[in-house]
């Protein structure tokens, strides 16, 4: 129990002494845990956690439901969880306090990676950008696999024209972790590319997400 772990080894007295850094993902999921119960403590809670739902990855796509299904996970437990991780998304994404400028395939991938990694589906977002190439807003167009059906660019230049945006840069994630692109990849790449210069919006890239690595369609020479 974490009672007879000597104080300076608890996880929070380390957090404090050493920094959060220092913690293993056990620990700092301890931590927001806060107690475990009678037969257990909350570190081996904690580790329990994180075997049964495969580690850092499967934690960040977990559902309310399946947290309160593991034994000692109740309501408040799975709650704290999830604000946890929505919090740790939100500052991985955040601007800042001026507006992130997209300059390169980097930029983007620095935007969006730690959110899409790790995601089971495919999300398509869009990034709408003003004539200094700065983000003015973000917005998830679909959920599911990619096709030219589905992604229309009614959808995604409607929000475009709506935020006055001088140019939009198109993002995706492929679940398997290899960012390289399919023939509808491209396609649907192509499309966009020829509405946004009817419109006057400029699409500046379309930049796949893989696990850790991406890939920039205008970067290696797909667009038109």
């Amino acid at each position: 129990m974490i009672r007879d772990i000597p104080a300076a080894d608890r996880p929070r007295e380390r957090m404090i002494q050493a920094g959060a850094d220092s913690l293993s993902n056990a620990e700092l999921l301890a931590i927001l845990l806060r107690t475990g119960s009678t037969e257990e403590s909350v570190m081996s809670l904690a580790c329990r956690v994180l075997n049964k739902v495969g580690e850092l990855r499967g934690l960040k796509t977990i559902t309310y439901e399946e947290l309160t299904a593991i034994r000692g996970i109740g309501p408040a437990k799975a709650l704290l969880i999830m604000a946890g991780l929505e919090l740790g998304k939100r500052i991985a994404v955040s601007t800042g306090a001026g507006r992130a400028a997209v300059r390169s395939p980097q930029d983007v991938a620095n935007v969006m990676m730690e959110e899409l990694r790790y995601l089971t589906q495919e999300h398509f977002v869009c990034l709408y950008l003003n004539t200094k190439n700065q983000i003015l807003d973000r917005k998830t167009i679909f959920i599911g696999s990619l096709n030219s059906s589905i992604v229309h660019p009614r959808e995604i230049f409607k929000e475009a024209i709506r935020k006055s945006s001088a140019s939009i840069v198109c993002i995706h994630n492929h679940p398997s972790g290899d960012p390289a692109p399919s023939r509808e990849d491209i396609d649907v790449t192509h499309r966009l590319q020829e509405v946004g210069r009817i419109l006057g919006i400029e699409l500046l890239d379309h930049v796949i997400i893989g696990d850790g690595r991406f890939y920039s369609l205008k970067e290696k020479g797909h667009f038109k």
